[in-house]
């Protein structure tokens, strides 16, 4: 499986943007697949996860007032809308997919960087 994310990039505060990962040879090994980011000087954290089989969604409690992850099985894309960014989402954004309860595989990430 080989992800690839895009859709980053600077974006004034306030705005809004939407994230997409390519997975390419997807199996069915691969139940869901999530959002993370990694800030300036901080650990990676999860935002956000979809289930590809049924489409159920959780939230890190941080986001969910603001992000939403979606699917689309047809052509194995999921994505992260990030409405009224702030400059703390500053950071890299990686999709992953979960394959046997691990988050097996990683896209190289993508940069969003939020001006105030």
């Amino acid at each position: 499986v080989q992800l690839v994310e895009s859709g980053g990039g600077p974006v004034e505060s306030g705005a809004s943007v939407t994230l997409s990962c390519q997975a390419f040879e997807r199996t069915v090994s691969i139940t869901d697949m999530g959002w993370f980011r990694r800030a300036p000087g901080k650990e990676r954290t999860q935002l956000a996860r979809i289930t590809w089989a049924t489409g159920y969604t959780s939230y890190s409690g941080s986001v969910k007032d603001r992000f939403t992850i979606s699917k689309d099985n047809t052509e194995n894309m999921v994505y992260l809308r990030m409405a009224s960014v702030k400059p703390e989402d500053t950071a890299v954004y990686y999709c992953a997919a979960l394959e046997d309860s691990h988050w097996r595989y990683w896209g190289q990430g993508t940069q969003v960087t939020v001006s105030s």
